[in-house]
């Protein structure tokens, strides 16, 4: 899980984010988005043809990744799916959201990271196996202080009265001169087992946010 290549800088609508060369992003728009897969899937399996085998596995999670990035809202996703010489393609992905929310009564929340840590919640795993989540403020170079919530977590499942454990960073990061508004920038995984790797994977993604000048 340590293999990070040279990034690529993908820029969208006020900010950039730098991913490895290796991981597949795209738009996530309902109209475009199944296209772009498989001409993603039918390049990379044309340069690297030990993929072959994988290419359902590797359209499906691309698919559902995108479906549930444009339902919650996101403007970019990028996901990683590789295989690392073992049988089940590891997978992940990151999403950027710009998101704004106000209380019942129509006030702006704050958006200061210390304040968003104060209101988000701690969870402690009671036994073996349980979620859990932690909450933490972190210094992103060139942007500032943002909130995070990290752990491992059950979610809902976007058209669905089920939930998924997953692994999850988010880090919140105030939008500079937007009122009541962040940039969330969300990394997730089901793979439950390498739940450390992927919080050293996402949060060097996330490092390398930037705002658009």
């Amino acid at each position: 899980m340590a293999r990070y290549t040279a990034p690529q800088t993908i820029a969208r609508g006020g900010f950039s984010i730098k991913v490895p060369e290796t991981w597949w992003e795209f738009d996530v728009r309902p109209e475009s988005r199944d296209a772009a897969i498989r001409q993603m899937i039918n390049d990379r399996v044309r340069a690297r043809p030990e993929l072959a085998p994988y290419r359902e596995t590797f359209e499906g999670f691309l698919r559902k990744a995108s479906k549930e990035a444009w339902q919650s809202g996101a403007l970019y996703c990028g996901c990683m799916a590789e295989t690392f010489g073992g049988d089940t393609p590891v997978t992940g992905s990151v999403t950027v959201s710009l998101v704004g929310a106000r209380t019942p009564s129509g006030d702006i929340l704050p958006t200061d990271p210390n304040r968003i840590v104060a209101q988000l919640g701690v969870r402690e795993a009671k036994r073996e196996g349980d979620a859990w989540r932690k909450v933490t403020t972190v210094d992103i170079p060139g942007v500032g202080l943002a909130a995070r919530t990290y752990g491992v977590e059950d979610i809902s499942v976007p058209g669905d009265d089920r939930t998924m454990r997953v692994v999850l960073m988010q880090t919140f990061i105030p939008v500079p001169g937007q009122e009541g508004k962040v940039a969330l920038v969300s990394g997730s995984s089901q793979i439950l087992e390498l739940a450390d790797s992927f919080f050293d994977i996402f949060d060097a993604v996330t490092s390398t946010f930037r705002f658009a000048e």
